[in-house]
């Protein structure tokens, strides 16, 4: 009996959104009277920080400072249409609608600036912190909180945008069925070194190395985050997570939240994470979903280090000690 250790390999590519009913998602944008701008979507941030990302969307396509911005992702009743957040949609497909709809306002907010400053709106722009300036003379120019007052109680206007991003819908080849079912994909490897104990079964994952390509990270901090606690989300799927262990059968099925095993901060393997930017044509500043992909080529590396090991082959998750100890028993007895 002995401690072994393995290592797997596993590769992944993830297609970012869907190709129903090409996937849309609608935004608005208005300004207030004091030249703050909302952001108004039925997409819904579950904590992964979509409300930051489309708030730096909208600022960087207005030209003003992300804390300018505000993000109302309100519900479906009374915000824009949107097909919903999943299948790593998120950024790509409210991003490109809120970049629509910021373009849309930005030019009724230089055209209200022109009639202020006398001066045509190409011959404007934006400074990133604030203002408008005539370009080439930047002495001349004139703040988007004077311009939001201007268009709201003197011009009569409204600096407000549509936006709707709609990919092209791909149907099956007749003869084939082959078909384009995304736009863009996303794509990771992992490495997974472990140790098993082949007389008790047990795995302790020593080291996860993830390498990433996601279009480009529009806010590499949250990215990296997101990175990493899919990878410990991965490693949770491939060695804990259950609510049925002997399916169909309720036998030491968990009750609660309590009896859910998952791995504690002592479980976690050393973890590195390296992000490949590739820009997609399509995609909002070049980006695209890395969403679930995160949490996914863990567990089958995890299950290829665990073969590397010890020589067994687990195809049924989570990779428990009981699930290791049998399949040896089959392999001895075989």
């Amino acid at each position: 009996m002995a401690i072994r250790r393995g290592r797997g390999v596993a590769a992944i590519n993830y297609p970012t959104g869907m190709n129903l009913g090409g996937d849309p998602t609608q935004a608005l944008v208005h300004s207030t009277p004091t030249g703050n701008f909302m952001v108004t979507l039925s997409s819904v941030d579950l904590g992964q920080g979509m409300k930051q990302i489309m708030a730096q969307i909208c600022a960087e396509t207005i030209g003003v400072p992300t804390d300018r911005v505000i993000v109302d992702t309100a519900d479906t009743d009374t915000g824009p249409h949107c097909m919903g957040t999943f299948a790593s949609r998120g950024t790509h497909r409210a991003g490109n609608a809120v970049i629509q709809a910021a373009k849309e306002a930005r030019q009724v907010m230089l055209e209200v600036a022109a009639e202020e400053l006398e001066v045509n709106a190409s011959d404007l722009e934006t400074d990133g912190q604030g203002n408008i300036l005539v370009k080439g003379a930047p002495q001349k120019s004139i703040s988007i909180f004077d311009v939001a007052l201007s268009a709201h109680f003197k011009r009569g206007r409204s600096i407000s945008g549509r936006g709707m991003f709609l990919i092209p819908r791909s149907y099956p080849e007749k003869e084939t069925g082959a078909m384009k079912p995304s736009t863009c994909y996303a794509h990771a490897c992992t490495v997974a070194e472990v140790e098993v104990d082949d007389e008790t079964g047990e795995v302790t994952v020593l080291t996860v190395k993830n390498v990433f390509e996601i279009g480009r990270a529009l806010n590499p901090k949250m990215v990296e985050q997101q990175l990493v606690g899919g990878s410990w989300m991965g490693i949770s799927h491939a060695l804990y997570e259950t609510t049925e262990p002997y399916y169909p059968s309720r036998d030491h099925g968990g009750t609660d939240f309590n009896q859910y095993l998952m791995p504690g901060p002592g479980d976690l393997a050393e973890t590195e994470i390296i992000v490949l930017e590739r820009p997609s044509a399509d995609g909002p500043f070049g980006a695209k979903g890395p969403g679930e992909m995160c949490a996914n080529p863990q567990i089958p590396a995890v299950a290829n280090a665990v073969f590397d090991a010890v020589g067994v082959r687990i195809d049924t998750l989570p990779i428990t000690p009981e699930r290791i100890l049998r399949a040896l028993k089959a392999q001895a007895a075989g």
